[in-house]
């Protein structure tokens, strides 16, 4: 099930945004063999069994630092429609598996590459985490009050500007191989996505609707109509009715003075309007605000945890949630007519499915004997 049911990836195992991309993708129905070390799980990562990320996939252990273990991943290979990998440049070279080897295996594998800086610039082989790459695009800067910036959690580096891209760039050379019938690689830089991601704000500044500063344009807290409000129960609120006749409703509903309606894009007065709107907002609780705007066009709605978004009923009505192994977690996204994405399976733990996967993968029991003597399968 699912619209990528039949395609064939394998993700070498790293942390963060390659394992979301590889859900991405096994969530979609593809099936995703992850390659990892049974014996030495990443320390700054969780175990697999217990990581939502690992969902849907399956895993196999191989030492790939010996000839038969990188033997076995060449065979993988041969028999995949993709692979990708989030080392430093260089690393999957050294050690024998880089993308010349693999497309000399299979000239139909598409091969993905993620890291923070690309795989060229002076950067390349720095280390660095999505805050730093996010620094250098624009989105860091954006985000935050006026006198600081805040992290964004590390979605828009890692998970928008890296998993999304590469999935992305994968899905899109998976159709070209189809036509063509011809691989290629594709070099997923964080710093690029990240930065591709700032599109629109070269236009609303091109325009002169937006500048630099923090907390003074449309849609970083600058305007009133735009931002969350704190309410008598010390929960928060999103206001953002940027549209005329959303925003003379909300002003309406929630009682405040009609002359804002017409004042709403007058800068002159938006810190009145802002110190009466955290008054205002402030006067009441997180649900009865939410009771007051509950199906209108106002553009207001209650500001909820990752716990209580589970339990909303538009959330629940549309099985936004679902649990996997007793754990609530995110279902897969978007829906599709045609092709349903089923519900994943549980994670695996390291090296759960070695035997199977190499199996199902066209490797015979002697040769299976033979990595396991020589310790390939870690």
């Amino acid at each position: 099930m699912g619209p990528l049911s039949g395609i064939k990836i394998i993700e070498l195992k790293g942390i963060g945004p390659g394992p979301y991309a590889g859900m991405l993708l096994a969530d979609l129905g593809a099936e995703v063999i992850v390659v990892e070390r049974a014996s030495k799980p990443s320390s700054i990562a969780p175990p697999s069994a217990m990581d939502v990320l690992s969902r849907g996939k399956k895993s196999i252990a191989l030492d790939l630092k010996s000839k038969e273990g990188l033997d076995a991943l060449l065979k993988l290979v041969e028999g995949a429609d993709g692979i990708f990998e989030g080392f430093r440049p260089g690393v999957t070279e050294r050690l024998g598996f880089g993308p010349d080897v693999c497309l000399e295996r299979n000239p139909k594998i598409v091969y993905g590459r993620m890291t923070g800086w690309g795989q060229t610039g002076p950067l390349a082989h720095a280390a660095g985490h999505d805050l730093n790459y996010i620094s250098l695009t624009g989105a860091a800067a954006a985000i935050g009050t006026a006198d600081t910036p805040v992290p964004p959690l590390n979605l828009v580096g890692d998970f928008a500007g890296g998993s999304m891209f590469l999935v992305t760039g994968m899905l899109a050379a998976l159709l070209d191989a189809q036509k063509s019938g011809k691989g290629q690689v594709i070099d997923t830089a964080i710093t690029d996505g990240s930065a591709h991601l700032m599109s629109m704000f070269y236009t609303m500044n091109t325009i002169g609707a937006w500048n630099t500063s923090r907390e003074s344009n449309l849609l970083d807290g600058g305007a009133p109509f735009y931002g969350a409000y704190e309410t008598a129960d010390g929960k928060f609120v999103s206001v953002g009715p940027i549209e005329p006749q959303f925003f003379a409703e909300m002003v309406t509903k929630a009682g405040m003075p009609e002359r804002f309606i017409k004042d709403q894009n007058n800068p002159k007065k938006w810190v009145e309007m802002k110190n009466t709107f955290i008054e205002v907002f402030k006067s009441k609780t997180r649900e009865e605000w939410a009771d007051i705007f509950e199906g209108s066009d106002a553009c207001v709605a209650g500001i909820l945890d990752f716990k209580e978004a589970v339990e909303h009923p538009h959330n629940k009505a549309r099985d936004t949630y679902i649990e996997v192994g007793g754990v609530q977690q995110p279902a897969p996204a978007p829906r599709f007519s045609r092709t349903p994405c089923d519900k994943p399976s549980v994670p695996q733990s390291e090296g759960k499915n070695t035997l199977s996967v190499l199996k199902d993968w066209g490797f015979s029991d002697s040769e299976i004997e033979s990595l396991s003597k020589a310790g390939a399968l870690t």
